[in-house]
């Protein structure tokens, strides 16, 4: 498997060597060294059309650090794709390291986020260290267009230009349902979420803006975990570890619906809420006016188009809004 260097993953961390020095210095396991060698008496055209994973992140490599052709980011992104749409977990790793540095393609922290969750999940110890110092905005992310269905990639090329090519990810708004990673973060939600009457969708499409599916996400004003829960709030609906995936989802689910009783089912009242305080929606009988929390509304319906949620009457502890 590819791994960094642990040494050199500290320092780059820190600060005390770059990115590009220390993306230089991977080190290739036996199998995959014994895959690169074999490489070589493969003709170039050959290569980039082989179906082996490892063959694939052997040749990106090549093309990622200038290894006996020229340079081309591009390229070695589209083979650490195909590698990684296939469920290889270095490759995954490799191409989230591409999106965090910008490399071949824009740099978006939250699909770095994703890919290092995906590579980790398999054990990749490095995709897991990655987790703890990628920052994952709060705009909701995909996974890149090349791992994407054909069918649903193809939409998303539609009609763009080669900057919009290079940059894209799939407009969740053009598809009848956002993709999001199937793997055990999804699979909690999908167990979890009808235990209180809450469609998983809306719980995964908070996890999405909230944390970009990083378990071990943090924020400046404390907010922790998958639903990004504040010790109040993580107090408040029993949760002993918030950076425990089960606790924090089953806390946010709680919240969601003490909420949505509150607001009486009203999604976009409920996201306001989840953001700036049901205070706040209170004091402004409405969304508040406050720039992030109408983006953040924004977000959430966007991922989850249902304008009401089914609720429980009589729940929540207060007044009726």
């Amino acid at each position: 498997m590819i791994f960094l260097q642990k040494s050199v993953l500290a320092l780059m961390i820190s600060g005390v060597i770059n990115v590009a020095t220390a993306a230089d210095d991977l080190s290739l396991s036996p199998q995959l060294s014994s895959k690169n060698q074999s490489l070589e008496l493969l003709s170039e055209k050959n290569a980039e059309s082989s179906s082996t994973p490892l063959e694939l992140i052997a040749l990106a490599v090549k093309y990622e650090h200038a290894e006996g052709r020229p340079r081309d980011y591009e390229k070695a992104v589209n083979l650490y794709c195909r590698a990684a749409k296939v469920g290889n977990a270095d490759a995954q790793y490799a191409l989230g390291w591409m999106y965090a540095n910008g490399r071949g393609v824009g740099r978006n922290d939250s699909v770095a986020a994703q890919l290092f969750t995906l590579a980790g999940e398999q054990g990749h110890q490095y995709a897991k260290e990655m987790l703890r110092f990628t920052h994952a905005s709060a705009i909701p992310a995909s996974l890149p267009t090349c791992m994407l269905p054909e069918k649903i990639a193809d939409i998303t090329k539609l009609n763009q230009t080669d900057e919009e090519r290079k940059l894209a990810e799939i407009d969740l708004a053009a598809t009848k349902e956002p993709l999001y990673l199937k793997g055990p973060i999804f699979n909690l939600v999908q167990k979890l979420a009808p235990i209180y009457e809450i469609d998983p969708g809306l719980a995964l499409a908070v996890i999405s803006v909230e944390s970009g599916f990083n378990v071990n996400a943090k924020s400046p004003r404390n907010a922790q975990g998958l639903m990004q829960l504040i010790p109040e709030t993580a107090q408040r609906f029993k949760v002993k570890n918030a950076f425990d995936a089960a606790d924090n989802i089953k806390g946010g689910l709680a919240y969601l619906q003490w909420l949505l009783t509150f607001f009486k089912g009203n999604v976009s009242l409920v996201a306001a809420a989840y953001n700036a305080g049901e205070g706040a929606v209170q004091k402004y009988r409405g969304i508040p006016p406050y720039p992030e929390t109408k983006d953040y509304v924004r977000k959430i319906t966007r991922l989850y188009q249902k304008a009401t949620h089914p609720y429980k009457a009589g729940q929540a502890n207060a007044l009726a809004f």
